[in-house]
């Protein structure tokens, strides 16, 4: 998918490239945004400033590319959703025009509701319905069986992502990029456990899958040494050097960021860059960022950027990953990856099942094939 509407949240955490999709739909991009040239693990701010490798967060590509495709239909399926006024344009069992006020007007040539409607169909409202049929049947399904989901489940996996993308404000960063919310993100992460626990018995992932995955992959799993830094960029070196004369009075950082940065990418959350390790900035901001102290001010740095005036507010030291502190991550993303393949033929033979009657398309699946009348 190469729309913009239709990039999965997921590849913001982990590679650029394209991957095999195992039954859901192949992806190109996703909430997070293009990434550098030859960083194909990396997390990117739209100006490209500022990003975070998979690896230096404490995520692995495999795993991480795992959860991605168990997310990838979930998104397809709220976009989809975003659709309905295909449908409510009109109802799906008649064109009555009674009541139908042209929705525009051209030099007096009315544009109606139906017209609109048609079109609409046209550029999608069979795919939208498909997207409804199937979300509506997983709805029922879940109800079937009982499938609970807490809070817990889901503030687990959110916080997956979060450590995959750094931090908190790197996620909500990527999900503002695609006019998605934390609201948004939670309402995913329900289908994926719930489509996950409707899977239960087929999904198998032994002890030495995992303890396997972590052998072969230890050095991915190894977090290098990185640096949290907030920034507020500024065209001039004038305005640059008054700012810093404003912080070194006691001015907030954030506060002057969300005011005075032209980085329209992290200003809204108080210029905060993420985690980032060396070899993912420009030469002059890391070398910058990394000679601060915690809570310490640089000087003003020249970038391709313009001006910055950086602030050093975390710092993590180099750490080698052990087993017991990953088996867990693993365990999910393994699952995830077998959710991802087992998903589509699970849909298929649910659907199968069903009585679906589509209107839309004059076509019946399941019962409905058998003789419902359409």
């Amino acid at each position: 998918m190469e729309d913009k509407d239709q990039k999965d949240l997921g590849q913001g955490v982990g590679p650029g490239a394209k991957e095999e999709s195992t039954g859901a739909q192949e992806e190109t991009s996703a909430a997070a945004p293009q990434t550098f040239a030859q960083e194909p693990a990396a997390y990117a701010s739209p100006d490209k400033k500022a990003f975070v490798t998979e690896q230096s967060a404490g995520g692995n590509p495999a795993v991480t590319a795992a959860k991605r495709q168990s997310l990838i239909w979930m998104v397809i399926s709220l976009i989809l959703a975003v659709a309905l006024v295909i449908l409510l344009v009109k109802p799906l069992t008649g064109k009555s025009t009674e009541g139908n006020g042209p929705v525009a007007t051209v030099n007096g040539v009315e544009i109606s509701k139906d017209k609109l409607y048609d079109e609409l169909v046209k550029a999608g409202g069979a795919q939208t319905l498909d997207g409804m049929i199937d979300d509506e049947l997983m709805k029922q399904e879940v109800t079937k069986a009982g499938v609970k989901i807490t809070d817990a489940d889901i503030s687990k996996e959110i916080g997956y992502l979060e450590e995959q993308y750094g931090s908190k404000a790197a996620l909500d960063q990527a999900l503002g990029q695609n006019n998605m919310t934390q609201d948004d993100l939670k309402k995913m992460v329900v289908k994926q456990l719930e489509l996950k626990k409707l899977l239960g018995s087929k999904i198998k992932v032994t002890d030495e899958d995992v303890k396997s995955y972590f052998d072969q992959n230890k050095e991915s799993f190894n977090t290098p040494e990185q640096v949290r830094v907030s920034s507020i960029t500024v065209a001039t070196q004038a305005e640059a050097d008054d700012i810093l004369k404003q912080l070194k009075g006691g001015s907030d950082f954030a506060a002057l960021a969300k005011e005075k940065s032209t980085d329209t990418a992290t200003k809204a959350n108080g210029g905060d860059l993420g985690f980032f390790g060396k070899g993912q900035q420009e030469a002059a901001v890391e070398e910058a960022a990394f000679k601060l102290k915690k809570d310490e001010l640089s000087g003003v740095v020249k970038s391709q950027a313009g001006f910055q005036i950086l602030k050093l507010t975390d710092r993590k030291e180099a750490h080698t990953a052990t087993f017991e502190e990953r088996k867990d991550q693993i365990r999910d993303g393994l699952e995830s990856q077998q959710v991802a393949q087992l998903q589509p033929a699970w849909l298929q033979e649910t659907k199968a099942k069903a009585k679906i009657v589509n209107n839309l398309n004059t076509k019946s699946s399941g019962a409905a094939a058998a003789g419902t009348t359409k």
